[in-house]
């Protein structure tokens, strides 16, 4: 057993990442002491990642995240290097107590023993199985409830039974990702390269949109069965160095994406020089926007007939682009393509969290169209707890459990699910511009500013839902003319803050045909006539200096100042 422990904490590819390196030793020195069942996320967090004693996993998901990188490397190991090996080290999913297995024999038939859940007790419940609601929401008494959710939501649209189903349209993209090659001249520079195609296969990994596979050195011509390979160069180049990744499209052998990323020589002194390249590269190649994606989004965008066709993929392809357009039709089209899925992945958490995002949003109406907003978002939260217990380490999950706190106004609630879906999936530029927003509105101008430049880094075609910041930013600023043009693009997917923060430019650029253009759209608003524009806002925007601004801003263009706090 020690031995099998020492070939893999001396393979480099766990080697380099000392926190991954002492989380196998820890588990595995706890399990041959006998001692299995102080192995809990609780006792890794704390003793192996350094984490304060009060330290919560139900919010921060940092053992779930590192176990899933650390099991995905074990399993590459004993795929290349470790392949003949007779005693293996398994990590099976869903748990932190490894086991130990002869060549052969699997996790399943193996005699495992003190078998851990990854989440202490009272946490969301393994995978394999569907855990219940019980304690998601005081107000529900029973679990019945979600099932009835559920029930009621996937009874709109298409049912199709799985064993009848044909072959889905599209399937996620298949990307190789190999070796980039080092061209410095100098083996010293080794450092700098390795481990970027494990770190790619890992981050990318983490959008779950794709299936992502490590290729080693393998040549183009030799590459197996796969949509695309990802390789890459390294250079030298005026006193820095330069990497170079190439996306090919196997089937045609054509290059659909390049991307050249200059170091300097600070850039190179970064500790997290690896990670830093791998997260700017996962920016582009996991963003919805992004290369990987362009033939099922030109399938959906062309109105496709696919009844019959769908998957979890495509269903994901529809709820980002309802996500970027905002738009009801987007959004009946999304839920049609869920509703029509098999019982497995309907059930998925990603699956029940778009449902949940779609009806809390009062873009799908989840089986009865006479519901009141309090009655989605109730089903919506119960969606949610669901998904979350289905797949707690899953950050698209996360983003949208983050966006119903803050639709709920439960601002606390809503960063501490930002931060969970950033900390599973940092290249996730709508979480980073998702939360740049909640902070920007809260008041929190500089992490604000700092995530909103990272969402902005890599041009990736951003929706105009992303341009808020950059208004608010340009205003503060006194930017005018910048100002009204991120605020028209904000308005098209915001139609309470969008115009109002349009009327506001307008006004400080002295340009009354903007006032006039958008004033309109904010005194026919059926929310802010039934409320008062600052009552309505008061639920997303808790940043007073900036309110105080919008009353002025309003007052100035003759709004009645009855408007501003009450019904008119």
């Amino acid at each position: 057993m020690t031995e099998a422990l020492r070939r893999l904490l001396a393979w480099p590819d766990i080697a380099r990442s000392g926190q991954l390196a002492r989380f196998l030793n820890y588990i595995v020195d706890r399990k041959l002491r006998g001692d299995a069942q102080s192995i809990k996320a609780y006792s890794i967090a704390v003793d192996v990642f350094g984490r304060p004693p009060d330290f919560d996993p139900q919010t921060d998901p940092i053992v779930r995240v590192q176990a899933r990188r650390l099991r995905g490397l074990i399993e590459q190991f004993y795929r290349s290097e470790g392949a003949a090996d007779e005693v293996r080290i398994d990590l099976p999913t869903g748990r932190y107590v490894p086991e130990f297995v002869r060549y052969g024999e699997t996790a399943g038939n193996a005699r495992p023993g003190n078998v851990e859940s990854d989440v202490d007790p009272g946490a969301p419940a393994d995978r394999g199985r569907r855990p219940s609601l019980s304690g998601f929401l005081l107000g529900l008494a029973t679990a019945g409830l979600g099932a009835a959710v559920i029930a009621a939501f996937f009874m709109w649209g298409p049912r199709v039974d799985v064993e009848t189903r044909p072959a889905a349209l599209i399937d996620p993209p298949s990307v190789l990702v190999t070796e980039f090659q080092i061209l410095t001249g100098d083996m010293t520079d080794l450092s700098m390269v390795a481990g970027l195609s494990i770190e790619l296969v890992t981050d990318l990994d983490q959008f779950e949109t794709l299936s992502v596979r490590y290729g080693g050195s393998v040549a183009m011509d030799a590459a197996p069965a796969t949509d695309y390979v990802l390789s890459g160069i390294v250079r030298r180049e005026g006193g820095g160095l330069q990497y170079s990744a190439i996306l090919t499209e196997t089937a045609t052998g054509s290059v659909v994406w390049n991307k050249a990323i200059a170091l300097d020589a600070d850039d190179m002194g970064r500790a997290d020089l690896v990670d830093y390249v791998s997260g700017r590269l996962s920016l582009v190649l996991g963003s919805p926007r992004g290369p990987l994606h362009r033939r099922a989004r030109a399938l959906v965008n062309e109105n496709a007939v696919i009844s019959g066709g769908e998957n979890l993929y495509l269903c994901r392809v529809m709820f980002d682009l309802y996500r970027e357009r905002g738009t009801l039709g987007s959004g009946l089209r999304a839920q049609s393509c869920f509703a029509a899925l098999d019982e497995a992945e309907r059930g998925s958490g990603p699956a029940l969290a778009a449902m949940a995002s779609l009806l809390a949003e009062g873009a799908a109406d989840g089986g009865s169209g006479d519901l009141t907003p309090e009655e989605r978002r109730l089903r919506a939260g119960a969606l949610l707890a669901e998904a979350v217990e289905m797949a707690p380490t899953s950050g698209f999950v996360w983003e949208q459990r983050a966006r119903f706190y803050e639709l709920e106004g439960r601002h606390d609630l809503a960063e501490a699910a930002y931060s969970s879906a950033l900390q599973i999936n940092p290249a996730n530029s709508d979480a980073l511009a998702g939360r740049a927003r909640h902070l920007a509105l809260l008041g929190r101008w500089e992490a604000a500013s700092r995530l909103n430049a990272r969402a902005f880094s890599e041009p990736t075609g951003q929706p105009s839902w992303y341009y808020c910041v950059p208004a608010l930013e340009a205003l503060r600023q006194g930017n005018y003319r910048q100002a009204v043009n991120a605020a028209e693009i904000y308005a098209e997917a915001d139609r309470e803050l969008g115009p109002i923060l349009a009327v506001m430019a307008g006004q400080g650029l002295g340009d009354t045909n903007i006032v006039n253009r958008y004033l309109p759209r904010v005194l026919d608003l059926a929310s802010f006539r039934g409320h008062g524009v600052l009552t309505q806002l008061r639920s997303r925007v808790t940043d007073e200096a900036l309110l105080r601004d919008i009353r002025v801003a309003l007052l100035s263009a003759g709004v009645p100042p009855t408007a501003l706090n009450g019904p008119f």
